[in-house]
């Protein structure tokens, strides 16, 4: 069997590469930049209709399995080509896997709109069309859903551990911390939830990570 993922780090596409190297899996990355029209091919369109990446490709002995949006990628991964063994990003039982699933999706519905506005208007766009006041009212509705995974935090290191899911890093961890990284820039906002900060800075200082932003 042989995997396909396409897209660039600098996107969502960091996601199922995120979990591919945490996975130890081969891969092939087909550099795919969204940016230079590349997902309005003919060939990537056949692959994705929407003309979206990530999108990957899993070649298997009963056929092609294609899948696409990030999350559904990551999750698709950590499913069908990890190990339920206690020790990764495989959720082990039920409770590790409702955790898996809430975390993952509540990223995507209340974080992830305004999280790109601020990394977008804080960091990433040109200064000169950057909107602040885009970033301020972002940044203030998301400090609802921080508070929400502080608590969560907090109630986890109680029980002694230090994750969303468990005592170790699993993909709950790796789909909400891909989210939150993008709100980094709005440095007073994580300032005030520290647990948050903590726990995205040990997400983002695995291996596999900084493996990936060294591509950039």
């Amino acid at each position: 069997m042989s995997l396909t993922i396409y897209g660039i780090v600098a996107s969502r596409a960091i996601r199922p590469l995120w979990a591919a190297e945490e996975l130890g899996l081969h891969y092939t990355q087909v550099q795919t930049d969204y940016k230079l029209g590349a997902t309005r091919s003919a060939e990537f369109l056949a692959i994705n209709p929407n003309g979206h990446i990530p999108a990957l490709v899993d070649h298997r002995p009963e056929g092609e399995v294609t899948v696409w949006e990030s999350m559904a990628c990551v999750l698709y991964l950590t499913r069908l080509h990890g190990q339920a063994n206690g020790q990764g990003l495989v959720p082990t039982g039920a409770p590790e896997e409702a955790e898996a699933l809430r975390w993952s999706f509540w990223a995507v519905t209340e974080m992830e709109k305004d999280a790109l506005t601020v990394l977008m208007h804080r960091l990433a766009m040109p200064a000169e069309q950057r909107k602040p006041e885009l970033a301020e009212a972002a940044e203030k509705r998301l400090a609802t859903p921080l508070r929400v995974l502080e608590q969560h935090l907090a109630s986890r290191q109680a029980r002694g551990q230090a994750y969303l899911a468990a005592d170790r890093f699993t993909v709950a961890d790796l789909c909400v911390a891909s989210v939150c990284l993008w709100i980094k820039p709005a440095r007073e906002l994580m300032a005030q939830f520290p647990l948050c900060s903590d726990w995205l800075a040990r997400c983002l200082d695995r291996a596999a990570y900084k493996k990936l932003r060294a591509q950039r």
